[in-house]
């Protein structure tokens, strides 16, 4: 008797299963979108809090492909548009005039959704070991491995890696960067 009620229950379960599975992607495809490429950062050398507060203009400089060349090279361009939009959002200054904080370093690791995304699910991402540097002393204040991450196939590509890579390095500095002196 109990075997039967399995044999009924079974394949109901695993048709609910099924179709929460498909809402969840579904689900988390539509937060994907919104809310775009992911970025993290880790610190290596730290910056010390507030410290940044006398940067009125972050610069993007130079930032080399260590991976052998297969870094896109229209990332850079998609990054630096990212860059900008990033630090308008968090009200951090952007004063052509003012003292400049130079960002650079290298990519070392590129990835996209290859086999392994179709196996495993969509995974693109781009990781570089980058320095805040004063660009008038050339002194390096802090240094991190930045990940640019998409996780939804709704956000690849290269652009959204670009939009990522370009969080990490936004959240690096405004999680440092005073609240008095931000733009209104």
């Amino acid at each position: 008797m109990r075997t039967n009620k399995w044999i009924v229950c079974l394949p109901i379960v695993m048709l609910v299963l099924v179709a929460f599975s498909g809402c969840t992607t579904a689900a988390k495809e539509t937060v994907g979108l919104v809310r775009g490429a992911s970025g993290v950062y880790a610190p290596l050398q730290e910056v010390t809090a507030d410290s940044l507060g006398q940067y009125r203009r972050f610069e993007i400089g130079p930032i080399v492909d260590d991976f052998g060349g297969k870094v896109p090279s229209d990332l850079m361009s998609h990054f630096q548009t990212a860059f900008a939009e990033e630090l308008a959002d968090k009200k951090l200054p952007n004063d052509p005039a003012g003292k400049t904080l130079l960002i650079r370093g290298r990519f070392f690791h590129y990835e996209d959704a290859g086999t392994l995304g179709a196996a495993i699910g969509p995974l693109e991402e781009v990781l570089a070991r980058l320095e805040l540097v004063d660009k008038d002393t050339n002194q390096v204040l802090g240094v991190a491995n930045c990940i640019g991450r998409t996780t939804n196939r709704v956000n690849l590509g290269v652009p959204k890696k670009g939009q990522g890579l370009a969080k990490a390095i936004v959240s690096w500095i405004d999680a440092r960067y005073p609240k008095q002196g931000r733009e209104e």
